[in-house]
């Protein structure tokens, strides 16, 4: 039986355990032009014992950031101070994964001076937090034919960009209400053309992105992350079993290094995709009101997945693996420290050998 301490082969890359660090969004990216930190470096470099480290969400062009604070890999000084990170992972023998994320419509003007874009002038339902405090989220520019080949241009230039910076691969941020999401969705995406109106046409920007980075970088350098069912950022699918379905046929010629799944409100549409996916599939399973706990790796035992995320208690756990081996303890998250501010709430929880 396969256990959760065994190692997975993840495209080009077999990892020392089945424990995976989920992209979670910790805005302290206070470097000039949004670069990394050393404070970053000694974060990621914590938790290096995780059979593969994915980033948080790091914007692939000015326009495509939708939080304060947040990295980017769309300059050569954030290709520089992203090198520090990936370095302080591998010398401890850690994989890294770089997530791109295009918030698309999930934004606001006052944080790159542009309006943001999406698929079509709907603007979500909701607040974003900015130098000025909460402000709502506004309509978006519809990105024209153009701006779509801009878009994907600036993907496969970004995962170029991370390998450069030492990254092993990158996983493309299809879910959550972000840009790609907002394609697949049908409140999001109310177009007509080859890019909207139909499953073949909403499904084709995510395609087309995952098409030109592995062009860029090697299809066993690159995982996708979905989110079936989820509504986050206002997000609405109509017919979401048939869109996924459809995505994950169009993506099997690529050859991708994993399919990431945020499991959503539909939990028994899982295992049809686990069935429908030939390759490596990671599962963040759905936990409403709590967090993923220890009796998740259950879900590697059992075939539902081959490795499984963990998000908050990775964040207050930098030795989770370990913990998870041993059967605890584990530190609690403390929330009101997830966003920003220093060191605390972020490199400061205690690994078992200090507890």
């Amino acid at each position: 039986m396969t256990s959760a301490f065994d190692g997975a082969r993840v495209g080009r890359y077999t990892t020392r355990n089945r424990v995976v660090m989920a992209p979670m969004t910790r805005s302290r990216a206070y470097g000039p032009g949004g670069t990394a930190t050393e404070l970053m470096a000694t974060y990621y470099g914590q938790r290096a014992g995780a059979g593969l480290i994915i980033t948080e969400g790091t914007q692939p062009s000015a326009v495509g950031q939708g939080y304060m604070n947040t990295p980017g890999l769309h300059t050569a000084e954030q290709v520089a101070a992203w090198q520090p990170v990936t370095a302080a992972v591998h010398e401890r023998g850690g994989l890294i994964f770089a997530q791109l994320m295009h918030t698309g419509r999930i934004g606001h003007p006052s944080l790159h001076g542009a309006t943001p874009v999406g698929a079509s002038p709907v603007a979500a339902a909701g607040q974003v937090f900015t130098a000025d405090g909460p402000q709502d989220l506004v309509t978006p520019e519809p990105l024209d034919a153009a701006g779509i080949a801009e878009t994907i241009a600036d993907f496969a230039a970004s995962a170029r960009n991370a390998i450069a910076a030492g990254f092993d691969g990158v996983e493309l941020h299809g879910a959550n209400g972000y840009l790609l999401h907002q394609f697949l969705s049908t409140n999001a995406n109310r177009r007509d053309d080859e890019w909207g109106g139909t499953i073949a046409g909403r499904i084709r920007l995510t395609v087309e992105v995952a098409r030109a980075v592995a062009a860029e970088i090697g299809a066993d350098r690159l995982g996708l992350r979905i989110s079936p069912s989820n509504p986050f950022n206002d997000i609405s699918e109509d017919d979401h079993r048939a869109t996924y379905l459809a995505l994950v046929d169009a993506l099997a010629p690529l050859g991708l290094a994993y399919l990431h799944v945020g499991e959503g409100p539909d939990t028994e549409f899982t295992p049809v995709l686990r069935e429908r996916w030939a390759g490596t599939f990671i599962l963040n399973p759905y936990t409403p009101g709590a967090w993923t706990g220890p009796e998740a790796l259950k879900r590697i035992e059992n075939g539902d997945a081959d490795l499984i995320s963990y998000g908050a208690l990775f964040l207050a756990n930098p030795d989770l693996p370990a913990r998870l081996a041993a059967g605890g303890p584990f530190n609690t998250p403390d929330y009101g420290k997830a966003y920003g501010g220093d060191h605390e709430g972020y490199t400061d929880y205690p690994a078992l050998d200090a507890a």
